[in-house]
């Protein structure tokens, strides 16, 4: 047997606890420092409340360093339709760890409830698939002849979900289940993990803060829980200047803390980047920080609260 240094040792340790996470009663939902501007990712109702065909792409490189650490990507879109009221949304999700990919495809439906002085209540629901798939090729097998563990596996699971979203044009409130309906994962009739999917919960809410005639301070936060699980509290909050440039910090709550830009470059088109560096225990190994950028661009706008959107 070739002996390792103990980097190489640390690093297939590490890389093998992220691959088997997934059989750990655990938050297993991919994560995003930019949520604020991509709800849709975790919440249908979302779908629409822009009042415009509004296309969102986010990719996130999380503790770049570490080998086989998370890497994600982000693609939403949606838009009102007719009859009035109604929206659709696509959201499409890939995320990669280690020797283990998974890949989430759902659509969307929204119906709005108007209120009076401009209130709004979007009731949302989803429903679609995720295709999780494991490469054992990539991992260190220390016994060869385990042919069993050396060739890909592959599993599809159909699930939905629902979520309510109030808004204003300065406050909203959402809460949201994106995957209803728990399953297990098997191969061949055995059990690899009795919580493939877990029940998840979002609530998230925000306000603007008109600061003076140039600063508007947007504050923003997103609580995540699932069972047998802590829950996890992002907090952030933005500045808005001339209604075109934002920059903020965030603290992800015993985890992480960062800072945010995003440059509304056309009246269409905004540009964000978001990084974060972890304050646990991972802040004692070897990486750079997750780094995370955002594309939107929305067609035929609407301005149905005037310009700027804050959400």
């Amino acid at each position: 047997m070739k002996t390792m240094n103990l980097h190489k040792i640390k690093t297939v340790i590490f890389s093998c606890f992220i691959v088997l996470s997934f059989t750990s009663i655990s938050q297993q939902d991919e994560q995003s420092s930019l949520y604020m501007f991509n709800p849709l990712q975790f919440n249908p109702a979302y779908a629409g409340s822009r009042g415009d065909l509004s296309v969102t792409g986010v990719a996130r490189n999380q503790w770049v360093g570490i080998k086989g650490a998370p890497q994600s990507q982000f693609l939403s879109l949606n838009s009102p339709i007719k009859p009035k009221n109604m929206a659709l949304g696509f959201n499409l999700v890939n995320d990669a760890i280690g020797a283990k990919n998974r890949t989430s495809f759902y659509g969307d439906y929204a119906y709005t409830l108007n209120f009076e002085n401009g209130r709004r209540l979007n009731l949302g629901v989803s429903g679609g698939g995720e295709q999780f798939t494991v490469n054992y090729n990539k991992l260190m097998a220390y016994d060869p002849t385990e042919t069993d563990y050396l060739s890909s596996f592959s599993q599809l699971k159909f699930n939905a979900g629902a979520g309510l979203y109030y808004y204003t044009s300065k406050f909203y409130a959402g809460l949201s289940v994106p995957r209803i309906f728990q399953s297990s994962l098997k191969n061949n009739s055995v059990v690899l993990s009795n919580s493939y999917i877990k029940r998840h919960y979002f609530f998230t809410t925000g306000y603007v803060f008109k600061v003076n005639s140039v600063i508007d301070l947007k504050t923003s936060i997103l609580l995540k829980m699932v069972e047998n699980s802590p829950a996890t509290v992002d907090l952030n909050a933005n500045l808005f200047f001339y209604k075109k440039f934002w920059i903020g910090a965030m603290y992800r709550f015993n985890e992480s803390v960062g800072v945010n830009v995003a440059y509304q470059i056309k009246e269409s088109f905004m540009f964000g980047y978001a990084f974060d560096f972890p304050i646990n225990g991972l802040s004692r190994v070897n990486n750079m920080g997750s780094h995370e950028i955002m594309l939107n661009y929305s067609f035929n706008r609407r301005k149905a609260f005037g310009s700027p959107r804050y959400f």
